[in-house]
């Protein structure tokens, strides 16, 4: 949805006129946001009617041409009878529709239709932002186009049919509502203390609780946040946040919510939080503000202190858990908790003495490197085990630790090595300036890097490749100040037609940093303070690395 929320954005289906458009087709838009509104779809369809309207396409049209609309007539109208045998699973289903209260309403005589739906979110770029007011047992509803830019003639004659979902704080049963014009009102059969809209985030659009709706909402994390799924809580801190970058909420109402997260344990809303506040000191990475960037720091790793304390550093536990683990304490040790780091180190030491033949277990190993890759000896170390394993993931895991090393010196030279494509691989190029581009230590190399060899990347990637595209944005992504917009400017813009001039990556760029401008100019005061506010939590010890 990042790229999606600004005005470079493009449709899912547009229609190309060169190579170069060709290629950068292949980009999130088209694979990740397309996925979403599949989901979104599959969500509101029900699954078992969206798998028969799936095989009823596969049938139809194998080995054909197709296009949008032969999907979406496949998975309209799916009860009635046609050449096609989808088996039980189809007679079942339509045997039962009236009994079934989340799709009855599409299979009888009030039909969904879907390419009309789907239309709205294929055709035109961007995605909804619904605004939410309760008056009694009135749900007004309003929808416009949630946009970064300020200009509202980007966003006046956008309209969706947006599949809503809903649960109250007197059901829990999902209701579904189709928002077809730009207002509308949803009546409740009784009056409610809260309504969260967009369930499970199954939907492609944010949500805006008007009139006091979010303090209710906060309220509700603050004091029995469990009422609530744990993804149902990821999509509420993901759309205050993203509400704050519209100026919809002021940004002490995000944080707020963000205190809850103090007794979060579910991977969903940890690491939706982190991938919140986290940017936020980043930017000041890139401003060289030390000691506020240092105070952020120390608020997110106090929020999460007691889930770290809490991790083991084995590979016990589900998936979730094992997935938490290695994210929590990754963020910890490089962030320098000390607690985490000493363990890491100890860790590390141990690996070494036996020459990288003890078994690290899977979820710490990360972590175990990260801290590794802070010396030139632990760093050389890490690079010859590079070199040498067989396993993809473990060469995927120290090639990460060695990219956020403090050691400029090191981050350059395997920039350079990844260019030339012998001790490391070329096709690893990429992600690797962009690993060092997140690293205070190394951003700055990243971008001279970028540019001094920019004829050399585009004749190896190709010109509108996701590879040139991923190392444009990410290298450039966190940039928040006027000065760094007029160098990323000049660069791009003298650029030719056939090294680049004009790629959607370099318009996407260039507006992301002048989002970050507009952000840190209205939100910077008010996060100083707040974080002021805050009293020693927000002042640990300046943790180190990236």
């Amino acid at each position: 949805m990042e790229v999606d929320a600004l005005s470079s954005s493009h449709p899912v289906s547009t229609p190309v006129e060169n190579p170069a458009q060709i290629q950068e087709m292949f980009d999130d838009v088209s694979y990740d946001k397309g996925a979403c509104i599949l989901n979104m779809l599959r969500d509101y369809l029900t699954p078992e009617a969206f798998k028969i309207g799936i095989i009823r396409y596969l049938r139809r049209y194998s080995y054909q041409n197709t296009v949008n609309t032969h999907l979406w007539d496949s998975l309209t109208n799916i009860c009635q009878s046609d050449s096609l045998d989808e088996g039980r699973l189809k007679s079942g289903f339509c045997s039962q529709g009236k009994s079934h209260s989340a799709a009855s309403k599409w299979y009888t005589e009030d039909e969904l239709d879907v390419r009309a739906m789907m239309d709205t979110w294929t055709l035109q770029e961007g995605f909804p932002l619904i605004s939410i007011e309760i008056k009694g047992r009135e749900v007004r509803l309003s929808q416009e186009r949630y946009l970064k830019s300020k200009d509202p003639t980007q966003s006046a004659s956008f309209l969706w049919q947006v599949p809503l979902t809903y649960i109250t704080s007197q059901s829990s049963t999902v209701h579904r509502f189709l928002l077809k014009t730009k207002t509308d009102i949803l009546y409740l059969p009784e009056e409610v203390e809260w309504i969260k809209f967009n369930v499970d985030m199954s939907g492609y659009y944010i949500v805006h609780y008007e009139a006091g709706g979010w303090d209710t909402l906060i309220t509700l994390l603050q004091h029995n946040h469990t009422a609530l799924s744990s993804n149902d809580r990821a999509s509420l801190i993901n759309n205050i946040f993203q509400l704050v970058s519209v100026g919809k909420v002021p940004l002490d109402k995000a944080l707020e919510l963000s205190l809850y997260l103090k007794r979060e344990t579910e991977i969903m809303p940890v690491t939706q939080g982190l991938s919140e506040l986290v940017p936020l000191y980043k930017l000041m990475e890139k401003r060289d503000m030390e000691e506020l960037e240092n105070q952020m720091k120390g608020y997110i790793v106090n929020l999460f202190r007691d889930l770290i304390d809490r991790q083991t550093w084995t590979d016990d536990g589900t998936v979730s858990q094992r997935m938490l683990r290695s994210y929590l304490l990754m963020f910890a040790c490089v962030r320098g908790y000390q607690p985490c780091v000493a363990t890491a180190t100890e860790l590390f030491r141990q690996w070494k003495e036996s020459d990288g033949n003890m078994s690290l277990p899977n979820d710490v190993s990360l972590a175990v490197f990260s801290v590794g890759a802070r010396s030139p000896e632990g760093w050389d170390f890490l690079f010859e085990k590079y070199r040498n394993s067989l396993y993809t993931s473990v060469k995927s895991r120290i090639k990460s630790a060695l990219s956020i090393s403090p050691l400029s010196h090191k981050l350059k030279w395997m920039m350079e090595q990844s260019l030339e494509g012998e001790v490391m691989k070329t096709q690893d190029l990429p992600y690797v300036v962009v690993y060092v581009s997140k690293n205070p230590k190394g951003y700055k190399h990243a971008w001279d890097f970028l540019r001094a060899n920019w004829e050399r990347l585009v004749k190896k990637f190709d010109l509108g490749s996701h590879s040139i595209a991923h190392m444009v944005v990410g290298v450039t992504n966190q940039y928040s100040t006027r000065e760094k917009l007029e160098e990323v400017r000049g660069f791009f813009g003298s650029l030719r037609e056939e090294t680049g001039a004009g790629l959607r990556c370099i318009l996407q760029a260039l507006e992301s940093i002048e989002e970050n401008v507009r952000w840190m100019d209205k939100n910077l005061p008010l996060l100083q303070t707040w974080l002021d506010r805050q009293g020693p939590q927000a002042r640990a010890p300046a943790p180190t690395g990236a």
